[in-house]
């Protein structure tokens, strides 16, 4: 036997061409039916009107995408459908899955921009509902999606792999979604179509540079300021705890424990109040300093996981090091740090995230002093209703910004998370 073949899961394989010849035969069945119009029209049919008389789609562009990627998708799951029958080898099952991939992204985005579509074309009179699609569009929807699983199963991808696969598409839809709208020529907050009639980079060149109302790369600076010297100082306090309850034995020590664990379980803003007057009597609100004092004053609470983290490195290291005559400095710095990386950056991560997003305790400390704003007040600022008519497409633009340095963030950081004590105990 071929040894392409043998790396097959044989037992879905016959399933795959099944599923994509009773998906071809969803384009037979209606696409969309309104019962109160009588209107009853398939996917077929749509593919003829569209062949014989494009004029009556120019009205919605978004509907004749998804007629092409109605048809397209469909021509490609029949072909890959038909190539995988006829050969039983490695490379139609990932055609196939290609194929099914692409026929379920399809069908994702022809549910999320459908009713707007068919109400900007005209072809119905009345309010088209997603109610009304019809036996053909579902029957697609769920075959696509069934012949994406046999094909991931036939090419043994492991269903864990398929459900990610599912709900990253999910997940990645408002994400485009955002990205889309921060490149839109035209203004306003809701428009009847998915994908931007124009696109153009004016959202963030405004955004950067006019000043007049918005100072998004103040605010930008600000949040900056705020998230660094919090992520500093929470670090340090939650590290220095957690060592310390995980390594040292003292008087009250389990009581202590105790009660920062309860404290710890109650939200942030339920204090903001008494935080606010504290800090009001200290002269400091609407600083950027009584922001910082805020994000790192509660940081001690966070211990529990550091500590367990802790816990898990042997205290034979400890021991060691003090019989050589190293202090306890020493080895906190020298040798539990060394080998603390994933949880250092955890909590780096963790600590930096909470003031770059936050907005609640921003909104009370600042409150008028309009030059002191984070990043999550003057965005909001842009959805108020006499701004969001013509700063909603620059709010995207800001909101993609936000985003960036997180992301980066994290993919410098990403490499920790699976480090462990391979080659901690040399030499």
């Amino acid at each position: 036997m071929d040894k392409k073949t043998t790396t097959l899961n044989q037992r879905y394989c016959n399933f795959i061409p099944l599923s994509g010849l009773l998906l071809t035969l969803s384009i037979f069945l209606p696409f969309f039916k309104v019962k109160d119009s009588q209107i009853s029209k398939s996917m077929l049919k749509l593919f003829v009107m569209f062949a014989d008389d494009r004029a009556l789609f120019e009205k919605s562009r978004m509907l004749q995408i998804i007629i092409l990627l109605m048809a397209s998708s469909v021509v490609f799951v029949l072909a890959a459908s038909v190539f995988c029958m006829l050969c039983r080898k490695r490379i139609s099952a990932l055609l196939s899955l290609t194929a099914f991939l692409f026929a379920s992204l399809s069908a994702v985005v022809i549910l999320f921009t459908v009713t707007s579509a068919v109400n900007a074309s005209g072809l119905i009179e009345g309010k088209f509902l997603v109610r009304f699609l019809g036996s053909g569009y579902w029957s697609y929807f769920i075959l696509s999606f069934t012949g994406l699983v046999f094909s991931m199963l036939t090419c043994r991808i492991s269903p864990g792999y398929i459900v990610l696969t599912v709900l990253s598409v999910i997940w990645l839809v408002p994400i485009a979604w955002i990205v889309m709208i921060s490149f839109r020529a035209e203004p306003g907050s809701y428009t009847s179509y998915f994908f931007p009639k124009k696109f153009t980079l004016d959202n963030y060149i405004t955004l950067l540079t006019d000043n007049s109302q918005f100072h998004y790369v103040k605010w930008f600076i600000n949040t900056t300021i705020v998230a660094a010297a919090s992520c500093l100082l929470t670090s340090i306090i939650v590290l220095s705890t957690s060592y310390t309850l995980s390594r040292l034995r003292f008087k009250g020590r389990k009581r202590f424990m105790d009660i920062l664990l309860v404290l710890g379980m109650f939200p942030g803003f339920m204090s903001m109040i008494a935080v606010y007057y504290i800090l009001k009597g200290l002269g400091i609100t609407q600083s950027l300093l009584a922001l910082i004092m805020v994000y790192s004053g509660g940081a001690a609470m966070k211990y529990y996981i550091a500590k367990g983290f802790f816990d898990t490195i042997p205290k034979s290291l400890d021991e060691a090091a003090y019989i050589d005559g190293a202090t306890k400095w020493y080895v906190f710095t020298r040798i539990t740090i060394p080998l603390s990386k994933p949880i250092i950056m955890y909590t780096l991560l963790e600590a930096f995230m909470i003031p770059w997003a936050d907005y609640i305790f921003a909104s009370v400390i600042m409150g008028d002093k309009y030059e002191n704003y984070t990043l999550a007040l003057g965005l909001f600022l842009m959805l108020d209703r006499a701004n969001i008519a013509t700063w909603y497409t620059r709010f995207a633009a800001g909101a993609v910004l936000v985003s960036i340095p997180i992301a980066i963030l994290f993919i410098a950081l990403q490499k920790y998370y699976s480090a462990s004590l391979t080659g901690s105990v040399k030499g």
